[in-house]
């Protein structure tokens, strides 16, 4: 049965259609208010608009739900890898063994870049944030890329997809050697996605690093819950992007920027940086607890709550089990992860963020394990991009896919000056 929304404006009443999501999600389809009306609606910051529909990721905020294509995040962490989510996710369904094989087959011979593409990093300073060397690396890697701009079948889409997919572990390494100061180094093609990351990240010349099963499986696990999230800041920024037909590699190097903003990507380096504070101010946890509830302006939470999970983040309860049991084997000596653990502990028995329902969420947890792994603060975000890359290169695939696609076009209400005549600038 089909519903309408009546809206009366001037005396007159329109009719517009409701659409109903798949799990009951309702909403008004104005996307021909304007032309019946003359009228617009204006929703800053779009917090109630939807931009779009998509089969890719449901969340309810309410209830805590997260899933990828219909399956619940729970499951997936617990028996997924992240290359096999990525699968699942850009193309809408689990694959088949020889699927997942051709498709690890891919990322493998994709791993490597092109030796003229080392010598880009050479251009930037030592001290150049990782987030500009990962945006603008994806933006060169696709000059080195021709047959991929222009997506004509699956087949490329699929090569498309592995190449991004792959090469953007190499390069977030590489961008983390060159600010130190040490040799590239090469990928290693009998590790798997995770292993080979680690091994590009801290091996040197003279020295293998071999990550724990216990680091690989919480990085797997990190990627597997940063992989989509529904209609964010950066995806939303790739589709926008993409809705213009620009090619995947510009659409993804566009997400990369918008998920630098320290409201976005940067939530879980600020929980670092809050741990630090509280380190150097000579600060308890209790006494810092404290004065964030008596709403000291300068002193601010961080990593508690979620502005769309209402309840808990599923994903933190997932990271957690992680976290503690990473921890447990590595025997980290590390003071900041203490008042970590600690202020997660008097956070969730203190009745005022019980109440709130301030709960650690997905940044809390996994701040505490990129520090534990030794990835530098300034690598966080590259972390997080590197997780996303298939959520966006998903978003970007619904919108090449759609043939009734527009070009993304929001509109505004004007609030500058009235009509007013140019001055010459004798008389200013």
């Amino acid at each position: 049965m089909s519903h309408t929304c009546r809206i009366e404006l001037d005396g007159k009443s329109h009719d517009f259609p409701v659409v109903e999501g798949v799990e009951n999600e309702l909403a008004i389809d104005i996307s021909v208010l304007r032309d019946r009306t003359g009228y617009i609606t204006l929703d800053d910051g779009y917090g109630n608009t939807g931009s779009c529909t998509s089969a890719i990721t449901y969340i309810d905020g309410d209830k805590g739900i997260l899933r990828y294509r219909g399956i619940p995040i729970e499951q997936l962490a617990a028996h997924s890898s992240f290359v096999e989510t990525a699968w699942l996710v850009i193309w809408g369904r689990l694959p088949t063994q020889d699927e997942l094989s051709q498709f690890s087959s891919m990322l493998t011979r994709n791993e490597m870049m092109h030796e003229s593409l080392r010598s880009h990093f050479q251009g930037f300073p030592p001290n150049a944030h990782p987030m500009a060397i990962l945006s603008a690396m994806i933006n060169a890697m696709s000059c080195y890329e021709p047959e991929m701009m222009e997506i004509e079948d699956e087949s490329t889409m699929v090569r498309a997809a592995a190449r991004l997919i792959s090469k953007v572990r190499t390069v977030a390494a590489a961008s983390y050697k060159m600010s130190i100061g040490q040799p590239m180094a090469y990928p290693h093609p009998e590790y798997h996605y995770c292993e080979n990351f680690l091994h590009m990240m801290f091996s040197i010349p003279y020295r293998e690093y071999i990550p724990t099963p216990e680091v690989t499986r919480a990085l797997n696990l990190f990627l597997i819950l940063h992989a989509d999230h529904e209609q964010n800041c950066s995806t939303s920024t790739v589709r926008m992007v993409a809705s213009s037909r620009a090619n995947m590699f510009a659409s993804c190097a566009a997400g990369v920027c918008a998920l630098w903003g320290p409201l976005h990507g940067g939530a879980n380096v600020a929980v670092i940086e809050m741990l630090d504070f509280i380190r150097n101010s000579g600060m308890n946890v209790a006494e810092y607890v404290s004065r964030v509830k008596a709403r000291d302006s300068r002193l601010r939470l961080m990593g508690f709550g979620h502005r769309v999970y209402k309840n808990f983040d599923p994903r933190s309860k997932i990271l957690k089990a992680a976290a503690d049991e990473m921890l447990e084997t590595l025997h980290v000596n590390d003071p900041l992860l203490d008042i970590a653990r600690e202020l997660e502990e008097v956070a969730l028995k203190d009745s005022y963020f019980v109440e709130r329902k301030l709960y650690p969420n997905v940044d809390f947890y996994s701040g505490i394990i990129l520090r534990a792994m030794g990835i530098p603060l300034n690598m966080f975000t590259v972390m997080f991009a590197m997780g996303r890359m298939p959520g966006w290169i998903a978003n970007w695939k619904e919108i090449h896919d759609d043939p009734k696609g527009r070009i993304y076009r929001p509109r505004q209400i004007y609030t500058g000056s009235p009509l007013q005549d140019y001055t010459p600038i004798e008389k200013r």
